[in-house]
This record gives C-alpha cells, structure tokens and sequence, in this order.
C-alpha cells in the first residue's frame, strides 16, 4: 500500500442523491484531480476493508466567477461513484 492512498479520498459526498444510491450499494466520494480508478479502488479496500465491483469517475469543471472585471476560475473537481458487491456495505453516520 502506498502512504498517500488514503490521501485520495476527500470526503463521502453526502447528498440527496447519494443517499438514494445507497440502497443500490453505491457511494459517492470526493477525490483528487489527479487520481485514477485503480488508485480509488485500493484506497476503498484499504480505507473502508471492502471489495468494489465497478467505479464510476465524474469531472466537472471549474465556472468562471466575475469579480471587478476580471474573471477567474475555481477549481476543477472529480467525483468517484463506487458500487459495491451485494451484502457489503459502507457506514458513513449518516
């Protein structure tokens, strides 16, 4: 395991649509830019001690935002879905 794995997961999303995927075994994290499925799925097992089925990756891009004529930008931001195998699942406390 590498030490920076689980510096890959920010935080649990916690929305209203991730609490209605939870009921199909799927969780939405928070994760770095410049993280890729493989090293999201070992952070998973590692961090949380289950096994992922599938990862799903959302990127969104960051909107530009005006402020005394000049406009700057956000950050990009990157979403990980992870399903989970029936019968595992994830406490969040929420």
């Amino acid at each position: 395991m590498n030490n920076l794995e689980p510096l890959i997961l920010k935080k649990p999303c916690l929305s209203e649509k991730s609490t209605d995927l939870r009921s199909q075994n799927q969780y939405i994290f928070d994760v770095k830019i410049n993280a890729n499925k493989n090293t999201i799925k070992k952070a998973v097992e590692n961090y949380y001690h289950v096994k992922v089925a599938k990862i799903r990756i959302i990127r969104t891009p960051a909107k530009p935002k005006n402020w005394m004529r000049k406009t700057s930008y956000g950050q990009d931001k990157k979403k990980a879905i992870v399903t989970l195998p029936e019968g595992q699942k994830i406490e969040l406390g929420a």
